[in-house]
């Protein structure tokens, strides 16, 4: 096969597929116009972020088998119309969830133990014990929004901390472990001390979790995004942070990137961008960080890993 490396991906991917034979092109530096003009000649290509595959692209890669996007998301691409057209939409979450459980774990973490905090103070000579005090995460309850790998992943991560893990998943049943047990978004709501989200971003998850949704929990929580930022509406994140219904919060990804999650969108609203983000970026509350809980070097490769794996299926 032809194959076009739309973004550059761990050379074990293109370095596997050149050994059994396909023929593979760099073309991340190549611009949209660029691609277009000549992705009719590739039978599959290989994405992350930069570009989206939408019913243009697919149309113009007439000879297409597949896309396999380096990293869990799909909404970079028209999988709809990608499968109407017997072109297979391959991502790779496998090679990424280790990552992300550990580092929803390690932002939790900071945040109840205020870390975040304590390191600034201390590099600037201030020892204060008594305000930055902590709170365990043992015997705490912790609801689980998605229960696929990332979801399952955090929960599994969680095992050793003797807290109590409950998921929801509205396309799973029956799906209760040693990590986790499924639950009804009511006993969530009724039970939870933090909430973790673990949903791809869809029409039906878009800013799922607002002002509305946040009300309905009867004990104060604290969230923890490392999903989709648009899941989560900021200026009611900030609201609930500041009349405390909201405790914490841990961003991995925010409303306001571009698809590429690259670097912030300059297309919301100036004045309500700031607002909010002023807010997170000045409250010892927040722990934030540029979309990198699936950016280790371990899953960077085992990404690659996967991919290759279910490439080589198809032949």
């Amino acid at each position: 096969m032809n194959i076009l490396f739309i973004d550059t991906v761990h050379p074990f991917l293109r370095d596997q597929l050149e050994k059994d034979g396909h023929a593979c092109t760099d073309g991340s530096r190549m611009n949209r116009k660029e691609i277009l003009d000549g992705v009719h000649a590739f039978d599959g290509v290989v994405i992350r972020s930069r570009m989206t595959i939408d019913k243009e692209m697919l149309d113009a890669a007439s000879a297409l088998k597949f896309i396999a996007r380096a990293g869990a998301g799909m909404e970079g691409m028209d999988v709809e119309y990608a499968e109407s057209r017997n072109v297979v939409c391959l991502n790779s979450p496998e090679g990424s969830r280790d990552a992300v459980g550990e580092h929803a774990v390690g932002m939790l973490l900071s945040l109840l133990n205020k870390l975040h905090v304590a390191d600034r103070e201390v590099r600037e000579g201030k020892w204060n014990r008594e305000s930055n005090r902590g709170t365990e995460l043992k015997e705490k309850t912790v609801g689980i929004i998605g229960y696929g790998n990332m979801g399952s992943s955090f929960a599994e991560k969680l095992s050793g901390f003797g807290c109590k893990v409950m998921a929801y998943d509205k396309y799973k049943k029956k799906f209760s472990d040693r990590y986790a047990w499924e639950a009804s978004m009511e006993e969530i709501f009724e039970q939870a001390d933090i909430l973790s989200l673990h949903v791809p971003l869809t029409d039906e998850t878009e800013y799922l979790v607002n002002e509305e949704f946040i009300g309905r929990f009867k004990k104060n929580i604290v969230i923890i995004n490392t999903a989709r930022g648009k899941i989560l509406k900021t200026s009611d994140l900030v609201s609930s942070l500041k009349n405390g219904k909201v405790t914490g919060a841990c961003l991995d990804v925010m409303e306001y990137e571009e698809t590429s999650f690259e670097k912030f969108s300059a297309s919301r609203s100036q004045t309500e961008r700031n607002d909010a983000w002023e807010f997170l970026i000045h409250s010892d509350r927040v722990v934030l960080s540029p979309h990198i809980a699936g950016w280790t070097f371990e899953s960077h490769q085992k990404i690659s890993e996967v991919l290759y794996d279910k490439i080589r299926k198809l032949v």
